[in-house]
């Protein structure tokens, strides 16, 4: 028998509690509390200065922002209020748990064209996607699953953004001519448009192609150089959207005081006031009559619950880094702000939202300083709601596509297609698979199989052997090589 020294031998059994010690630790100093919320370390130095900034990039975003919201509340299938009732909660929340100072979040175009296929008029599938949204991402930000955002390639991005924006725009091409339409799918909308076109309103025609016009115009008015009035020009190009809206809504009414009729196509009729607060319906009322209970409500929504949260991450993670200037974004904290935004959201009838590109490039343009913009664009949107929403009922459908068709048009990333062809064409595969998926099947499967057929390529690589050709050795060197002599 071996007989073992107790001293020479000892079992080192790991310290779990002074581990967890350490760890509770961490989690409650300065810096931890500090990165989680952010509005902690901008606050403190915050200056009369920068307040003013704000305030005008605040109220410049909010007005681009209710033009949008009541489009997007449209294109989501749901009464334009909608719309309106899911900018501003968004933009208070983000204050104290966002990263970027730029990023401006509420409803977007693709989100809206996601949400669309699944809530069939009924605003409770909307409101609940929104609450599940919140829920998914907050628990994946709470476990720094930022990381995951990098797995998604470039391709497959820029393919599901081509064909979302196609698929956005070709959804509004009846309204730009008044032409009646059941249905905002890519292929159908185009079958529509050219088998009544014979139907095309005469005024909703001219108004929506002239508006196209004057935005499009417009937007290079920042581009004109000009030492007089470069500024002037710049914010005039800002606020396009706004322009088009309030000469949209001023031709309207003038046009309809001596008529029974209206001139154009208009929106539906928004509801005036703050909406409720109150819980997410966990069930819903069918069109039959017959209550939907939540079970079945998620298999309704299918592929859409964990679609939708993915794309609102990338959205906003994207913008973030687009605007950070080479700074290191935090993923997981983004999904975080994004997570509580969608989650107290959804307590005032909102359907999902996440970061958008085109105000938070208003944001930029504008000059915010802080996050704190955000509050003056939700206070804006309040108001509108509370004052403003009589003044809406004007508002042309022909207008409100030609303002979704320009932000589509430049929405596509063009010169990112470009240098995925100039650097390695077998990436434009997924990108290829990714936008016909897309177009002529759905948006979220579109986009798995895009991932799908991408993790392959990655799989395929990596399974490969790698071998390295080695040119044969001439005869004559190998004669001469001198022989080792073993003793």
């Amino acid at each position: 028998m071996c007989d073992y020294d107790d001293e020479l031998y000892h079992e080192h059994l790991p310290n779990v509690c002074g581990a967890m010690r350490e760890k509770s630790k961490a989690c409650c100093s300065i810096n931890t509390v500090k990165r989680k919320l952010p509005i902690l370390t901008w606050l403190p130095e915050y200056t009369l200065k920068f307040l003013i900034v704000d305030f005008v990039a605040g109220m410049t975003v909010g007005l681009t922002a209710v033009t949008q919201a009541i489009a997007y509340g449209a294109v989501a299938g749901l009464p334009p209020v909608y719309g309106l009732y899911s900018s501003f909660m968004g933009c208070f929340l983000y204050i104290i748990f966002g990263t970027c100072k730029d990023v401006t979040v509420g409803p977007t175009a693709i989100i809206s064209m996601m949400v669309n296929p699944h809530v069939a008029g009924n605003p409770d599938y909307a409101v609940l996607i929104c609450f599940l949204t919140g829920c998914i991402v907050l628990v994946l930000g709470f476990l720094n699953l930022g990381v995951l955002v990098r797995f998604i390639s470039a391709p497959v991005i820029a393919g599901f953004t081509l064909s979302a924006a196609l698929t956005v725009g070709s959804g509004q091409i009846n309204n730009l001519f008044g032409i009646q339409s059941q249905s905002n799918e890519f292929l159908k909308s185009w079958i529509n448009f050219f088998g009544h076109i014979q139907e095309t309103r005469l005024n909703d025609a001219l108004l929506g192609c002239c508006t196209l016009i004057l935005l499009l115009f417009m937007r290079k008015l920042k581009d004109l150089k000009s030492c007089s009035c470069q500024s002037v020009l710049k914010y005039l190009s800002l606020c396009r959207n706004v322009l088009a809206v309030i000469i949209g809504i001023l031709i309207c009414y003038l046009m309809s005081r001596e008529r029974e009729e209206m001139p154009f196509r208009i929106s539906q009729q928004i509801t005036p006031g703050l909406p409720p607060f109150r819980a997410p319906p966990f069930e819903t009322v069918d069109e039959e009559g017959q209550t939907v209970g939540f079970g079945e409500m998620i298999s309704n929504l299918g592929s859409a619950v964990g679609t939708i949260p993915l794309l609102c991450i990338l959205e906003v993670v994207s913008i973030a880094k687009a605007f950070s200037k080479g700074k290191i974004v935090d993923a997981s904290q983004e999904m975080i702000a994004l997570g509580f935004c969608n989650l107290f959201s959804s307590f005032f009838s909102s359907i999902p939202i996440t970061g958008s590109f085109a105000r938070s490039a208003i944001n930029n343009a504008s000059g915010v300083r802080t996050p704190l913009g955000g509050a003056f664009t939700g206070i804006l949107i309040l108001l509108s709601l509370a004052f403003l929403t009589q003044v809406f009922a004007y508002l042309p459908k022909a207008t409100l596509a030609a303002i979704i068709i320009s932000a589509m048009l430049f929405m596509v990333e063009y010169d990112t297609i470009a240098e995925i062809w100039r650097a390695k064409k077998r990436d434009m595969v997924p990108f290829v698979f990714t936008v016909i998926c897309c177009l002529f099947w759905s948006l979220e499967y579109g986009m798995l199989v895009g991932v799908l057929i991408n993790a392959l390529f990655i799989l395929g690589k990596s399974m490969t052997p790698q071998f390295q050709h080695l040119l044969p050795i001439p005869q004559y060197q190998i004669a001469q090589r001198p022989r080792t002599v073993r003793g």
